[in-house]
């Protein structure tokens, strides 16, 4: 059991004897371009029980995650611990092309796909409150070799727009347990950050399985044609099947590993979902995870995603795969958004963690 109840919009791993260490460990598999990035991150502290103010970023956002779910859980995630991988295609809509010339929108390629849970715990009950948002993280495996990832969550928008200020949330939340005076630290968050109120106030009603629920990504990307015309835009993944959820009195009946139990049978026939960006007219904010565009802004289709199967050593490879938003290829760049570039150091930590560094 976890010491601490998880928060519905928690995201993210561990302790170390040294933060160098942990995110050299993870170095590797990290693409170069980050790799000079993660090793400017400080290590002003010693070994042995540093001040928590003096820790990097990356590793107190990783610590405030575990301190959440009772953890560091040997093995798994800071944060989305619980899910299942399953393997299929993405085939782009003929629209794709011309508006980006990202390898994987001209032609069809194969796609590793992770859906999950929220939180640290490795057995929370898919059905929980805390277990929302979901996630859905997409690999896709490119024509002449390497690989692009999508990270999304089930949410459109992000409750804070600053990593600090995630940090500052988990630690709120953290402080906030029962017999705490009131307000609350985190009521205290709150009452000063609209849109994190919103976030957690927005109801989030267990879904009927993975492949009936919609995810977003919370985080703007520049995509740019091969004619040089680019856009700002964020992901839409809109299941095929519809967006369905439980009703309360199913969800109280919900077997605890439901989501995870259901989408094998499910891929009995393909479960696909629609990839889409909604584009940022002038003047929408990009830079900011909080900001949700409205929703007449344009859609373009961007392909359908076919899931067919699950991987067969489920366990083995979940603690072997790191997604990474900032994984990018020809056709796509990264926002100024301080979320997204938060995530990749602290995926980063949260990686060495699980390889038991």
């Amino acid at each position: 059991m976890h010491s601490a109840r998880p928060f519905q919009a928690a995201v993210g791993g561990g302790a170390f004897p040294a933060a160098r260490a942990a995110l050299a460990l993870a170095l590797s598999a990290i693409p170069a371009t980050l790799v000079t990035f993660l090793a400017a991150i400080p290590v002003a502290f010693a070994a042995d029980s540093p001040p928590a103010d003096q820790k990097p970023l990356p590793v107190a956002l990783v610590n405030a995650l575990n301190t959440l779910a009772g953890g560091p859980h040997a093995g798994f995630r800071a944060n989305h611990a619980k899910g299942v991988l399953v393997t299929g295609t993405f085939t782009p809509a003929k629209t794709a092309p011309s508006f980006s010339s990202a390898p994987h929108f001209a032609k069809a390629v194969p796609v590793l796909v992770r859906f999950s849970d929220t939180t640290g715990v490795p057995t929370i009950p898919d059905a929980s409150p805390d277990a929302s948002p979901h996630g859905m993280a997409i690999r896709f495996k490119l024509p002449e070799g390497g690989s692009t990832d999508i990270v999304s969550i089930s949410a459109n928008g992000f409750p804070v727009g600053t990593p600090e200020d995630f940090l500052a949330l988990l630690t709120a939340i953290s402080k906030s347990g029962p017999g705490v005076p009131k307000p609350t630290p985190v009521e205290q968050f709150l009452g000063t950050h609209p849109a994190a109120l919103k976030f957690v106030s927005t109801p989030k009603p267990p879904p009927q399985s993975f492949g009936t629920l919609a995810f977003f990504g919370v985080n703007a990307f520049k995509f740019t044609n091969a004619k040089g015309v680019s856009h700002f835009a964020r992901y839409q993944i809109l299941p095929v099947a519809g967006e369905h959820a439980l009703t309360a009195a199913e969800a109280a009946k919900a077997d605890p590993n439901y989501l995870i139990d259901e989408l094998p049978k499910r891929l009995a026939s393909p479960v696909k979902f629609r990839l889409v960006a909604q584009v940022a007219k002038e003047g929408d904010v990009t830079n900011d995870a909080t900001a949700v565009w409205p929703p007449d802004r344009e859609i373009v289709e961007l392909g359908v995603i076919s899931l067919t199967a699950t991987e067969k050593e489920q366990a083995k490879e979940q603690k072997a795969l790191l997604y990474n938003p900032l994984s990018l290829t020809s056709g796509i760049e990264a926002s100024a958004d301080p979320i997204l570039a938060a995530r990749p150091p602290a995926y980063a930590v949260s990686f060495a963690q699980r390889a038991g560094q």
